[in-house]
Formats: structure tokens, C-alpha cells, sequence
């Protein structure tokens, strides 16, 4: 029968195809799906998603010294990151006359401890400051930056190998400020031109300039940058960085990384080579096992310093505590290339208003 044929015909069509539909969604022939808080409970989630077994996550925590002490270093957390965040986006206002800050603001703090054993040497505790004050203006192409240290004036082989020293084994640096404008010029190119100061009394004014790319060449992935740069007291310098990797597979990726130093006062090249695998375990821990050599050209060309390291980096909360264990091996020539050891552990603390910490 046409159930259109009556006056009431529409309405009781519709009720009908609603029924059928409603029996179609929820009739025995349809599986309900679980419910999103059933799936994602510990007791169905895969075992190597833990650190922990799946019984402790119902565990009361205990009352103790170290869970106050945990509980205040969370709590500065969130405090300084706030106070860092706004900071930042004051200078931005005040510095671009603009009322409104840029989101892509990388300030930071990181606060850290360090302590190494060597060869016949006992640890020793030393704790680590870095900071960065990164003002996007209200211009894309303007940004003023604040630096605890410059790289220009670390010396090559402390740049490579720099997560291998405390603080008080790198070089003495001062602050920097600097005024940085940024040009695109192609969808791989980017050029930038620095000027600023050391900040210190009397202030040492500098300018540099940078060019950098990024290719994809099947499966590589290819980057270059090339730096020139002049202080007023330390005289001209340049730098050349390459970079060549690659996924290589079951987790890993490969980095081929070279770097060639020229210090126009001395007259002199530094170069170094290295080679660096990186592999994230799990979602807390990450292992970055290297090789490399560093040289240079006085008097001759010649090879200072072999070493190889791995790098052990877990998670400790959230997304701002690390923990790192370094264990490393080198051959220097200023030992006659006598085998040396070290093993260093290092707990850091990033306070920032920005979800890229690193």
C-alpha cells in the first residue's frame, strides 16, 4: 500500500523510516563499540606503553620528603613557566609597539645538574644555567634575541661534544643580544642578518650573517648553512655545517653531520665529522649513540681528538624533566691519544611557555 495516499501519509512515513533507521543502529545485529574511557584503561593498554606495571597505576602515593620536594619543583614548573612566558610577550608588545605578542614566542629556561666521573677522577656536582629570550615582533620578518651564550665564540670541538661537559668545563661565554632580520628567499632557502652585542662592560658589537637550506633527495634529507660573521674584539670568522640523513629503519634514523671553522685572526681551519644514530625506545626514554673526529690545520692538517659517546635520555615528568646518562670514550692528542673514559648524569628543568622545550 502507498502511504502517501492519505493526509496523514508524510508524518507517519517519517516515523516509520525513523524506526527503522533507530532499529538499523541499535538492533542486535549491531556491535556497540566500548566506551573511549574502557579502551584507553590501563588494564587495555599494551604493557610496553608503561614503566610501570599496570596494577601500580592504582597505587596511593606514600607521604614523604620526596614526594614535598616533587611536589614544589611541579609547582615552579608551572609558576616561572607563566612568569618566563609573560616576559616575553611583554618585551614583544613593548619592543614591536604592538598590543598584541606573537604566539611563536621560544623563550626559555633551563636549569640543570650535572655531575661527571672520568678516569681516576670522582664525580663532582655542578649545576647549569641557559637561557633564551626569543621576541618575535609585530614584523614576521624581525626578531629580537636574547642568548646566554653565543656559538660563534665555542670552540668546534666543544660544540660537537657539548652534552658531554658541566659547566665548568666550557668555555667562558657572556650574554648576547642581538637584532635578527629574516628573508625567505625560495621554499628550501632562508637568509638572516644579525646585529648585536655581547653584554658586558665595555659591550663587544658584532654582525653576522647566515644562509641555510633544506632539500629532500629521496629518501635523504639534505641541509646546509653557511655563517659569516665579525666581533669587534675576537675579529672575522666563518663556518660551514652539512647535514645528510636518513630513516635506516626498526625505529632508527642516521645523521652524517660535517663542519669546517675558519678563524681569520689565527688562520686557521677546525673541521669535525660525525656520525650520530638516534632511536626513541618508548614514549619516556630516546638513545643517540655517535662516533666523530675533530681536527685541524695547525701547522698541518691533522686529527686532535677521537671520541664516541651514547646518550641515554628518559622522560622524568610531563614534558619538562629529563634525566640523561652519557657514558663516553676519547683519544686526545694532547694525552698521545691515551684512552680516556668519563660517565656523566645530568638531570634538566625547561621553563617555558612554549610546548617546544628542546
Amino acid at each position: 500500500m502507498n502511504c502517501w495516499h492519505y493526509s496523514f501519509a508524510p508524518r507517519r512515513c517519517w516515523r516509520i523510516i525513523g524506526i527503522i533507521l533507530l532499529a538499523g543502529l541499535y538492533g542486535p545485529s549491531t556491535r556497540a563499540e566500548p566506551p573511549l574511557l574502557q579502551t584507553l584503561s590501563p588494564e587495555q593498554l599494551p604493557p610496553e606503553f608503561f614503566t610501570f606495571t599496570p596494577e601500580e597505576f592504582w597505587r596511593e602515593p606514600e607521604d614523604s620528603y620526596w614526594m614535598a620536594f616533587s611536589n614544589w619543583v611541579i609547582r615552579q614548573e608551572h609558576t616561572q613557566s607563566r612568569r618566563i612566558q609573560a616576559l616575553g610577550a611583554w618585551a614583544d608588545r613593548t619592543l614591536s609597539g604592538n598590543a598584541r605578542s606573537m604566539p611563536d614566542n621560544a623563550s626559555y629556561l633551563r636549569l640543570g645538574l650535572a655531575a661527571e666521573s672520568r678516569t681516576s677522577d670522582l664525580a663532582d656536582f655542578d649545576p647549569e644555567v641557559r637561557f633564551k629570550l626569543d621576541l618575535p615582533t609585530a614584523e614576521e620578518k624581525l626578531r629580537v634575541v636574547v642568548e646566554s651564550e653565543s656559538e660563534d665564540l665555542i670552540p668546534l670541538e666543544e660544540r660537537q661534544r657539548d652534552r658531554q661537559f658541566t659547566d665548568d668545563q666550557r668555555s667562558d661565554t657572556d650574554p648576547t643580544g642581538a637584532l635578527s632580520y629574516l628573508t625567505r628567499i625560495s621554499d628550501t632557502v632562508n637568509f638572516s642578518n644579525d646585529v648585536g652585542a655581547r653584554l658586558r662592560f665595555p659591550p663587544d658589537a658584532f654582525w653576522r650573517t647566515s644562509i641555510r637550506g633544506r632539500w629532500g633527495l629521496s629518501d635523504w634529507r639534505l641541509s646546509a648553512r653557511q655563517r659569516v660573521y665579525y666581533f669587534h674584539q675576537d675579529g672575522w670568522g666563518a663556518s660551514t655545517r652539512f647535514r645528510l640523513g636518513k630513516d635506516i629503519g626498526k625505529g632508527w634514523s642516521f645523521l652524517a653531520s660535517s663542519q669546517a671553522v675558519w678563524k681569520h685572526d689565527d688562520r686557521r681551519f677546525d673541521v669535525a665529522q660525525t656520525f650520530d644514530f638516534h632511536k626513541r625506545l618508548n614514549n619516556r626514554s630516546e638513545l643517540n649513540p655517535r662516533i666523530g673526529v675533530v681536527g685541524g690545520s695547525d701547522p698541518d692538517w691533522r686529527h686532535e681528538t677521537v671520541f664516541a659517546d651514547i646518550t641515554w635520555r628518559y622522560r622524568l615528568y610531563q614534558d619538562w624533566l629529563y634525566g640523561e646518562i652519557i657514558p663516553s670514550i676519547e683519544y686526545d692528542r694532547e694525552n698521545d691519544f691515551q684512552e680516556e673514559t668519563s660517565l656523566l648524569f645530568r638531570i634538566e628543568m625547561f621553563f617555558s611557555g612554549n610546548v617546544i622545550r628542546r
